[in-house]
């Protein structure tokens, strides 16, 4: 029952950031007054005709999945009215302002969960784990203690703790430290010769999360959106020339996001069901989704027929050479994407039913 429910709230939370998408191209062409003829959520056939609004038919379509806004003549400069006879700028932002309500949907969404677990806190130090048998555990530090200062230096960063930790390997270091609001001190003598890959203190540092106001939690969202990008947008390249593996690069269906979505929903709920759990029921599925929408804006930044992205590149002629490609050659090659997609979508979703992705 619980898989049913997270099934039917991940089509619903999908259906929203497909409508979100296709709302960045409706504002954006009204603002140019550009003509909408239709603006369907889900896919046709079409199962009822909500209502009119200034020329726009809103529709509900039987397909749950995604969202379409059709614009008068698409493609056609001699509509007037129409995106085709817009100025190819204003063309430009109106395939624009999917993508960027999707990247910004993202970032609000990444804001939600930093209100619910906290922003981290740069100039604390956390110890988050500590390996056993290892130098800090002989010397009785414990997770969850918050180092103050070490050899007698203030500290305010992690690359502060692992530089003096590493400049005084076999050597005591005094620490003091903060435990459940009460401070200690102890000696702790780094082993030199620790396991490789565990450290030679053997602990594992973050930085603690500390309750923030919404107006706080916008810049830390925004450059988590935009690291998230990045690493989206060059997962193609990486992927090409080697530095990402197959698995690491690998393409998700919408049935494999479900499948994600259902065991981040578990997760939340177990976390949250723990006497010790801290989680909130929505973190790992809204980090999910904040992720999927993100993924979305820059998937369809990408320059491949049929997606707003391949849509620019047919622009850039007329922008920078004002000469336009003919609309039935822009045509024949997204009708070829949206094909080769179509095929790409079905092999995917074969993989993620053969060879399920499990969260990590």
């Amino acid at each position: 029952m619980t898989n049913i429910v997270s099934i039917l709230l991940f089509i619903v939370a999908v259906s929203v950031l497909a409508f979100l998408h296709e709302l960045g191209h409706f504002l954006t062409a009204r603002m140019f007054n550009i003509e909408i003829e239709e603006f369907g959520l889900g896919f046709p056939p079409r199962a009822v005709r909500l209502f009119n609004w200034r020329g726009t038919d809103f529709t509900l379509n039987w397909i749950p999945f995604g969202a379409f806004v059709r614009p008068k003549g698409e493609t056609d400069p001699t509509i007037p009215g129409g995106l085709g006879a817009a100025h190819p700028l204003k063309r430009l932002v109106v395939l624009l302002g999917g993508p960027v309500m999707n990247l910004i949907t993202g970032m609000i969404l990444f804001s939600l969960i930093f209100l619910q677990t906290g922003v981290p806190d740069e100039k604390s130090v956390l110890i988050s784990g500590i390996v056993q048998g290892s130098a800090a555990e002989k010397a009785g530090l414990q997770a969850g203690d918050i180092i103050l200062k070490a050899n007698g230096v203030s500290i305010d960063s992690t690359d502060k703790v692992r530089t003096i930790i590493q400049a005084n390997p076999n050597q005591p270091i005094a620490l003091e430290y903060s435990r459940s609001g009460k401070t200690g001190d102890l000696q702790a003598i780094p082993n030199a010769n620790s396991p490789k890959g565990e450290g030679i203190l053997g602990v594992m540092l973050t930085n603690p999360l500390s309750a923030a106001s919404w107006p706080q939690t916008i810049p830390i969202a925004a450059n988590v959106s935009l690291e998230y990008s990045r690493q989206l947008f060059m997962a193609p390249i990486k992927l090409v020339l080697g530095q990402l593996s197959a698995d690491q690069g690998r393409f998700t269906s919408i049935v494999g996001l479900g499948n994600l979505f259902v065991q981040a929903r578990e997760r939340d709920i177990q976390g949250s069901a723990t006497p010790s759990g801290t989680a909130t029921p929505a973190v790992s599925a809204l980090t999910l989704m904040a992720i999927i929408s993100i993924a979305l804006g820059i998937t369809n930044l990408l320059p491949i027929p049929a997606l707003d992205g391949g849509r620019i590149i047919f622009l850039l002629p007329e922008l920078l050479l004002r000469k336009r490609i003919p609309a039935k050659y822009e045509n024949a090659v997204h009708l070829i994407g949206f094909m080769a997609l179509i095929l790409l979508m079905v092999v995917v979703t074969i993989q993620d039913i053969v060879n399920p992705i499990v969260l990590p």
